[in-house]
């Protein structure tokens, strides 16, 4: 259950970015709504995924790299951003990073 809660915060999280570049600085309601709903929600299911005794530095690092490496997909994706070949290899280095401190972390 802690990983499906965790999986959700980072969608939420995901959507407050993502909204946060939409909104352009809080000049367009919907996309503000979308950043607080979505940070909202994110904090709360992160919290949730931390009560149910995942260790904070494993959460933390799964919730914040993935959120970058589907921001920066996203970013490249719809919204029009560049991506290098340096920086897809800054989103491996995340993910692998994420997947060291996981399997690290497993006893």
């Amino acid at each position: 259950m802690a990983y499906l809660l965790l999986a959700g915060a980072i969608l939420a999280e995901v959507l407050g970015t993502i909204s946060l570049k939409l909104s352009e600085g809080f000049s367009r309601p919907l996309p503000s709504v979308l950043v607080v709903v979505g940070y909202l929600a994110a904090f709360t299911a992160l919290a949730s995924v931390l009560k149910q005794g995942m260790p904070v530095g494993v959460a933390y690092a799964i919730w914040a790299g993935a959120g970058v490496a589907l921001v920066a997909l996203i970013g490249a994706a719809f919204l029009g951003e560049s991506i290098t070949a340096v920086q897809i290899g800054g989103v491996a280095l995340i993910i692998g990073g994420v997947l060291a401190l996981e399997l690290g972390g497993a006893h």
